[in-house]
């Protein structure tokens, strides 16, 4: 019989719940998003998302169990995002998880969002499998980070952002181009347009580190606009925003490219994992595979941005070795590997 764990997900703005057999098989996947609301406002408004999670959270759980076509009765365990992330955003997914799982007499399991999101590679759908050692490169809004991972619940971090994110680096310079949010989608339309060549932006190497740094990359483009006199970009310059776009994308990938194919190689590993909404990049993707010596793989697009489905997967295999969190769990919104 099959161990069907329930995953939530709110460390964000996504309001997220899904049932996931034997940590590979997707059952349920439910997402509620929030982008439309913080559109406006060109970022994450904390407060607005954990609002907004307080809404959405319960029918989001009902409709994650009806869609499964299970019962409460059926599931093995609860696995919830406990860190990092949104303070307010976190205690709405912890504390429902903590309801839940206390009412149906179910463990409970607080999962690392980091490592969540590597453990959307485990749900491929085509009964793919990673193979470990794994080198795991996490990108998104918030988090730029390279993982060895020898076996399952064991992490050695070798790298992270020393200040933006590369999603974060994306969001800023899509603002500053006045390319709307999320950034990251945004950047990667116009670039189909663009001339990388044409703006020869900066890379931050910090040789003898796993580390990166793109918060000096965002300022060079903002400095690029300003010494073009076009400190506030026209909307009807789209050939000058493309060719920015282009040449900040190229900066981005070559780095995270080139820094994570030499890790890969240094520590002997089998694959390469990608993971995090800036995996879901066609062009990171397609790079990637062309320059690497090893296999690479990624998830579906669906599952690199936040869900609940790699919650309940990485759950999973912490449930597998006995594993269970105390009723007195809190969130630890700036929970690392160490």
């Amino acid at each position: 019989m099959s161990v069907k764990i329930l995953g939530i997900e709110t460390s964000c703005d996504e309001t997220a719940a899904a049932v996931v057999a034997d940590g590979m098989q997707i059952v349920s996947n439910i997402v509620a998003s929030q982008v439309d609301i913080h559109a406006r406002y060109g970022g994450i408004i904390p407060e607005i998302a954990s609002r907004q999670h307080l809404l959405s959270i319960i029918p989001v759980i009902q409709s994650a169990l009806s869609t499964a076509g299970i019962s409460w009765t059926d599931l093995d365990g609860i696995a919830v995002t406990r860190g990092p992330g949104l303070s307010g955003s976190l205690l709405v997914g912890v504390n429902a998880a903590k309801a839940v799982a206390l009412a149906q007499n179910l463990p409970l399991l607080g999962i690392n969002h980091l490592e969540a999101h590597i453990y959307a590679n485990w749900l491929d759908g085509n009964g793919w499998l990673p193979e470990l050692p794994a080198l795991c490169l996490i990108i998104s809004g918030g988090h730029s980070d390279l993982i060895l991972m020898p076996e399952h619940g064991r992490h050695i971090h070798l790298g992270r952002t020393r200040d933006d994110a590369a999603g974060e680096a994306f969001d800023k310079t899509a603002r500053i181009l006045q390319l709307g949010y999320p950034g990251g989608p945004a950047i990667e339309k116009a670039a189909q347009e663009g001339n990388p060549g044409l703006f020869p932006l900066p890379r931050a190497w910090l040789r003898g580190s796993d580390d990166f740094s793109f918060s000096g990359l965002k300022t060079a483009a903002l400095h690029t606009v300003e010494n073009n006199n076009l400190s506030s970009v026209p909307e009807n310059n789209r050939e000058f925003s493309a060719n920015i776009a282009a040449s900040f994308q190229k900066s981005v990938i070559d780095v995270l490219v080139t820094k994570t194919i030499r890790a890969a190689q240094r520590e002997g590993v089998k694959q390469i994992l990608l993971s995090g909404g800036v995996a879901a990049n066609k062009t990171i993707r397609q790079v990637i595979l062309e320059r690497s010596p090893l296999p690479v793989h990624f998830p579906p697009l669906a599952l690199c941005t936040d869900n609940a489905a790699m919650v309940a997967s990485c759950g999973y295999f912490h449930f597998c070795k006995g594993e269970r969190s105390n009723w007195d769990m809190d969130v630890i919104p700036t929970l690392s590997w160490n």
